[in-house]
């Protein structure tokens, strides 16, 4: 029997309580009829996506969600990201995160240039690309690639010499929130040419009329670029290689459809759809439901509440999830029926606390129902039930294996 399976990812839900919840988590102060009927007709247990050795952010979070070890897996962000965007990479070459950052006063302000839109990030990056692309740095070229928003890619192309970048680290951006960021440059071999780009950056976006025409509208403009996440191309086996399903994968973000890509998923683009706040919750639900009926797993992913965690709004955390389980997980329980077979996961890839605005480590808290998931009892999706199960998966990529059955 074919057996269809859902994932829903609420990025970055799992949280500490809140005080300005009244003491209690985001999922707990939320009201999830729909996440709690999966909780009722199945299981709550927790994961822990991202070992100690490594960074919580969501590019190994999500490879361990999907069920890879990124301990074997992992060469880092960006190279995640261009799989999305449709950039090869050489064995030789190097993709570097490339944010549109605001930093007016030596102070990370805003990591996302105050959200700019594509069309402005695009304009900003291809100054960049005309001012600097194809310059030689390091023994290799430099190429600017524009993506979504303030998120966007460096490609450095290798000339066959020594790896500059191999052992720099970098700090991402949204994790040193108004903090001084002469504290969080790169360090290590690279450092030099990364600052040195950075640098290099700021007068060519000072003087761009698209930061001049949103300063005169009283918008954040991009002060300059940072240089994050860098990585060579991974090489990973694919999804129904592994573990067998079909695979779709639904994000408005580049790393996570990267990560998609990467393991042989089809990519859906829906409409209407901004990887923000704003998003369009209720097309994500139509599509993934659509897409069931040609593809044995369905994936959608939700940024908005990470992002409502970095911004430190605990409201607007609240109401992601909300919007998530009404429009995504309400529709795709009733939907999911049809089918003979089916089984249903909701999970976050990693933990945002909206009281340091930053990924944390940590087991997240995730719910399971559908064929052969006997139900345990549980009532409710949140941590303190998460935290009571027996139900644990250290290291959380094994739990895939235990969705899919196998």
């Amino acid at each position: 029997m074919n057996t269809k399976y859902v994932i829903v990812i609420p990025d970055g839900c799992a949280d500490e309580p809140v005080d300005a919840l009244g003491g209690l988590t985001p999922l707990q102060a939320a009201r999830l009829p729909n996440m709690d009927r999966v909780a009722r007709a199945g299981v709550v247990g927790r994961a822990n996506n991202v070992p100690p050795t490594l960074t919580p952010a969501s590019d190994v979070a999500t490879l361990s969600l999907f069920g890879y070890d990124p301990l074997q897996v992992y060469t880092g962000r960006a190279p995640l990201e261009t799989a999305a965007m449709g950039i090869h990479l050489g064995p030789n070459d190097w993709a570097i995160r490339c944010n549109l950052v605001y930093v007016p006063d030596g102070r990370m302000r805003d990591f996302t240039a105050g959200h700019i839109c594509s069309a402005d990030g695009r304009e900003l990056i291809l100054a960049l690309q005309k001012e600097l692309g194809g310059r030689e740095l390091v023994g290799g070229t430099l190429e600017f690639h524009p993506g979504v928003q303030y998120r966007n890619i460096l490609v450095w192309r290798g000339h066959g010499g020594p790896a500059p970048f191999e052992g720099t680290k970098a700090q991402p951006p949204h994790d040193i929130p108004d903090r001084e960021v002469a504290d969080y440059l790169p360090s290590g071999p690279g450092r030099d040419a990364l600052v040195q780009l950075m640098e290099a950056s700021k007068p060519i976006l000072a003087a761009h009329p698209v930061n001049q025409a949103r300063i005169a509208r009283g918008d954040k403009p991009a002060t300059q670029i940072w240089l994050w996440g860098h990585g060579k191309a991974p090489r990973v086996e694919s999804f129904s290689e592994v573990y067998g399903p079909s695979g779709a994968i639904i994000s408005a973000v580049d790393l996570v459809r990267g990560v998609g890509v990467l393991i042989g998923w089809h990519r859906i683009d829906v409409p209407g759809t901004t990887g923000y706040l704003d998003t369009d919750y209720a097309a994500k639900g139509k599509y993934a439901i659509e897409a069931l009926g040609a593809f044995d797993l369905v994936c959608v992913h939700v940024e908005a509440p990470d992002e409502a965690s970095h911004e430190g709004r605990a409201d607007e955390k609240v109401k992601a999830l909300e919007r998530i389980d009404e429009h995504i997980v309400g529709p795709l329980l009733d939907a999911l029926p049809r089918y003979d077979s089916w089984r249903i996961l909701v999970e976050p890839d990693h933990r945002t606390t909206l009281k340091t605005r930053a990924h944390a480590y940590g087991a997240v808290a995730f719910a399971a129902a559908g064929a052969g998931i006997a139900p345990a009892g549980q009532t409710s999706y949140d941590e303190p039930t998460a935290d009571a199960s027996p139900l644990s998966f250290d290291p959380g990529w094994g739990l895939m294996k235990w969705f899919l059955g196998k």
